[in-house]
């Protein structure tokens, strides 16, 4: 199938609008307010369900710093010198283009775990193990959003997979990584409006005149959306070149999101030690992203590093390295276990 969803739920004005992917954030910020305040009320440990929506707002602002600052620095650090006349002038805050990182937003998360927990007194592992268990539900709906907006695409698979996807938006890559086909495209281009001749008219100059190069983006660009906003021939004449997919963001919504969340949710149904369920959730998430990750296609500006794999990868790997130590450390320390979301639990945990 040719991927055609519009990453828009309500399109206001040209690019301005309400997006899934804005969606999923609060649809994320939303659950895990709703289960961290479910689960404090069942295990009065320290956190007030009055305490809660301050300790998601700090959580929220720590995922988008984290989130966003993680992209910069391990996928994208030439934003840091990126500079331009329109809002919002840097490189750094121009999330309207993209770029956040989930390893940089638990970095973020574990920051605002620890200055509320100074704050107000609250046991920092008790937190830890709440956002772990809450924050694959926001996982999931990111991923979905991932999968809406066409981005962070699988890699290629065979044409017979019954789940294979062809994303329109490979087409942005061709003028870098396969400008030769450009003029493939004329067929599609025919469908909304520009003939073959003035395509590849366009193509032949690209490399020397900047304004046919901006048209051409520009094209591209009208092309992906002209198949979002349901333009059948332009979508049927573009399918016979586009390489077919894995729906690597929705292997990672099960895998990352629902998955990790049902373990780790089952987990703590019995009294564990504070930090058991976080330090278990650092060991889970490394590994399914590791797996999740053969699937999804790297980073354009980065691609495969050394032995193949990618940064998300080696990301992983060191931070399945930081669970193995968590878990040592914090499930041998004197400290009662927290109750778990059990009938009949009546254990407390010690405040800071």
């Amino acid at each position: 199938m040719v991927h055609d969803l519009d990453p828009f739920a309500l399109r206001i004005s040209g690019d301005f609008g309400i997006r899934w992917y804005g969606l999923s954030y609060m649809m994320g910020f939303i659950c895990a307010y709703l289960m961290i305040k479910w689960l404090a009320s069942k295990q009065r440990s320290g956190l007030t369900p009055q305490m809660v929506g301050d300790f998601v707002t700090y959580g929220a602002i720590g995922t988008l710093v984290g989130g966003r600052l993680g992209y910069v620095i391990f996928y994208g650090p030439d934003l840091f010198l990126k500079f331009k006349s329109a809002f919002p002038f840097w490189g750094v805050l121009a999330v309207n283009e993209g770029g956040m990182a989930s390893h940089g937003g638990m970095i973020g998360i574990v920051v605002a775990c620890l200055l509320f927990a100074r704050k107000y007194s609250v046991n920092a592992l008790y937190l830890f193990d709440l956002v772990a268990v809450s924050g694959p539900i926001g996982v999931f709906f990111g991923r979905i959003a991932n999968f809406i907006n066409g981005e962070l695409v699988g890699r290629p698979c065979d044409p017979s997979f019954p789940l294979a996807v062809k994303f329109p938006q490979d087409i942005y890559l061709w003028p870098a990584q396969e400008f030769n086909r450009l003029g493939e495209l004329s067929s599609v281009t025919e469908k909304i409006g520009i003939s073959r001749d003035q395509w590849l008219e366009l193509v032949g100059k690209f490399h020397l005149d900047n304004g046919a190069r901006e048209t051409v983006y520009a094209t591209l660009n009208k092309i992906v959306e002209a198949i979002q906003n349901g333009n059948t021939a332009a979508k049927e004449a573009i399918a016979p070149l586009l390489t077919p997919r894995y729906p690597s963001q929705l292997f990672a919504a099960v895998g990352e999101g629902l998955f990790v969340f049902l373990f780790l949710f089952i987990l703590w149904r019995k009294p564990r030690k504070p930090g058991f369920i976080a330090a278990t959730f650092v060991l889970l998430y490394a590994i399914v992203r590791i797996v999740d990750e053969h699937f999804r296609m790297p980073d354009a500006q980065i691609g495969f590093q050394w032995l193949g794999l990618t940064r998300g990868q080696w990301l992983s790997a060191a931070m399945f390295v930081v669970g193995l130590i968590l878990m040592f450390v914090w499930t041998r320390a004197s400290s009662l276990k927290i109750p778990g979301w059990g009938r009949g639990q009546n254990i407390k945990l010690n405040r800071k």
